[in-house]
């Protein structure tokens, strides 16, 4: 135990100071470093390599739930505590997320509401059967940016999505032409958002209509009707916002622009599409 204690922390402090410390010989010390590693040592710094890349390609985000999830689907079989074991030994301590939250939603209006037609059933068959919205902020020195986006429940893939320093229509608007542009949506999808102002507004309705969109709304006060896109915003957060202090809203719109197109959409693995990343799992999916 004492030379293991003096091999963990010799990068950190001379070898001679800790031999004092721990009461042994440097030459002991050296002793026991040249025997030889057992096959489970060996085996471990193997693992310990494989975990440490997916760490890194994951951007530090990824626990040891989802890091055995993916060595699983590579063919490397281990178990999440074998896992967990090394990851806190060798200091892979995924980010983690700080609570805050501010108000997006203005539901104390007038306009017609749509029913909900989702009802808490977040799963499609398909891409472009079901898709859903929100908006978020931003925290910038300059002041709030807030982010809309649209999400596809097949994939998890955001499809379209906004940035404004104001929460009028126009940023979800802007979010739902930039997600039909860019799938072209055969007719009946249905649509589901809160009841916000934004999303009720004559103009956002029409925008369904002409796009013959099926809409559907979260029930007042539920934020579990919407939880995916939910989800969303709370892994962005946990793994880019918390982890920045942005000076203005430009730096942010940058970060966040290649937090979604370039990791969430194309490289992040989630355990819900089998460890692959959204585009991947859309692309199986035209392959099968």
């Amino acid at each position: 135990m004492r030379y293991r204690f003096i091999e963990d922390q010799r990068n950190d402090y001379p070898v001679t100071l800790l031999c004092q410390v721990m009461q042994v010989a440097r030459s002991g010390y050296y002793n026991w470093r040249k025997q030889p590693l057992s096959p489970r040592k060996m085996a471990d710094l193997v693992l310990l390599q494989h975990i440490r890349d997916i760490f890194e390609e994951g951007r530090q985000t990824y626990g040891s739930d989802r890091i055995q999830g993916i060595l699983a689907e590579q063919g490397i079989r281990c178990g999440r505590e074998r896992v967990a074991r090394l990851m806190q030994a060798n200091g892979l301590k995924p980010k983690t997320k700080r609570p805050f939250r501010v108000i997006t939603t203005d539901s104390k209006h007038k306009l017609p509401v749509a029913p909900n037609r989702l009802e808490q059933d977040f799963t499609a068959d398909a891409a472009d059967q079901k898709w859903t919205t929100d908006i978020t902020y931003v925290p910038t020195a300059e002041g709030w940016l807030y982010l809309s986006v649209v999400l596809d429940l097949y994939s998890r893939r955001i499809v379209g999505w906004a940035m404004s320093d104001s929460l009028h229509r126009q940023l979800v608007i802007d979010a739902l032409h930039m997600a039909l542009a860019a799938r072209k949506p055969a007719p009946g999808l249905i649509h589901h958002s809160d009841r916000g102002s934004q999303y009720a507004s004559h103009d956002y309705q029409a925008l369904l209509t002409r796009a013959k969109m099926i809409g559907s709304m979260s029930r007042k006060g539920n934020c579990y009707d919407n939880a995916s896109v939910e989800s969303f915003f709370g892994t962005l957060k946990t793994e880019l916002v918390y982890q920045r202090q942005y000076t203005t809203r430009e730096e942010a719109r940058a970060d966040i622009f290649e937090y979604i197109e370039v990791f969430y959409n194309r490289i992040r693995c989630h355990s819900a599409l089998g460890y692959k990343s959204p585009v991947n799992y859309e692309a199986l999916s035209l392959v099968a």
